[in-house]
């Protein structure tokens, strides 16, 4: 399967999940479908019969409000079967609403913004000293940056040289009480990144080449680590919930706006 098809399936399957859930935070799941899609497909080195490979490459999603897309990566790589996805945040299942380390492949519970980060760089600083060779990503998103505990953590990458780190931000410009540009400008984000002693490419986070350019190859050389700030679209490929603030929170309630959901997004293949 080709990251443009995987993108489309966790799509498709996450607007179902949050739909027969009634649960939220489908537009900042949909902004990263080529993102979380590139990276489950081309770069991470895991193995799904063993999520717990000691060598395996550790993705943490600090953004956990946006679970059930990677629930759905998860599912379609095989960690477990896809038909669970269908439990996501039922009473009982292990599939909760914010990402749960109950889950097989997941590294990290998060839902609190500003956490997945700090353990990232732990995570990365043990690998680094210990001469592990797996790499650590993390999954941001914009308005997240407005918590102070990131901007330790990126002080204290830049400081110990993680060059096996890579924070992904997923920037959609909405956050949860309106635009981030409104709410606390993060502008020049790449700036404050490369003052910090980071590496920055700045790329559009739909298009699958420049993500898989950003994300690929082997860093063990760099001395720097690597922040990929991805622009990117609330709601990504529904046209009523592109650049959206309703979709950072409302399901498609009705059978008939799923049906549309997925429609658009099949045509949009």
């Amino acid at each position: 399967m080709d990251v443009a098809e995987f993108t489309l399936r966790i799509r498709c399957h996450t607007a179902q999940m949050i739909h027969h859930a009634n649960a939220s935070h489908i537009g900042g799941c949909f902004s990263m479908a080529e993102l979380i899609g590139v990276l489950y497909s081309d770069v991470l080195k895991l193995q799904p019969s063993n999520p717990g490979w000691a060598d395996r490459d550790r993705f943490i999603l600090s953004k956990g409000h946006s679970t059930a897309l990677l629930y759905a990566a998860l599912a379609e790589k095989g960690f477990f079967p896809v038909r669970e996805l269908m439990e996501y945040g039922r009473d009982g299942s292990r599939l909760l609403t914010h990402v749960s380390h109950r889950v097989p492949g997941v590294e990290f519970s998060t839902g609190s913004l500003g956490h997945g980060l700090p353990f990232a760089c732990g995570r990365a600083l043990a690998a680094q000293r210990l001469g592990h060779p797996w790499r650590t990503f993390v999954m941001l998103s914009d308005g997240e940056l407005d918590e102070g505990s990131n901007w330790e953590a990126i002080l204290f990458a830049g400081h110990h040289r993680l060059g096996r780190l890579v924070a992904i931000i997923d920037y959609n410009g909405i956050q949860s009480l309106g635009d981030v540009a409104e709410v606390l400008e993060l502008h020049p984000l790449g700036d404050k990144f490369r003052a910090c002693h980071w590496d920055v490419q700045e790329i559009d986070g739909h298009d699958i080449p420049s993500i898989q350019a950003a994300l690929g190859g082997d860093r063990e050389r760099h001395s720097a680590p690597l922040a990929v700030i991805a622009r990117t679209v609330k709601g990504k490929g529904v046209d009523f919930m592109e650049h959206q603030l309703k979709y950072h929170y409302s399901p498609p309630r009705t059978q008939e706006q799923l049906q549309e959901v997925l429609r658009q997004l099949e045509a949009g293949r």
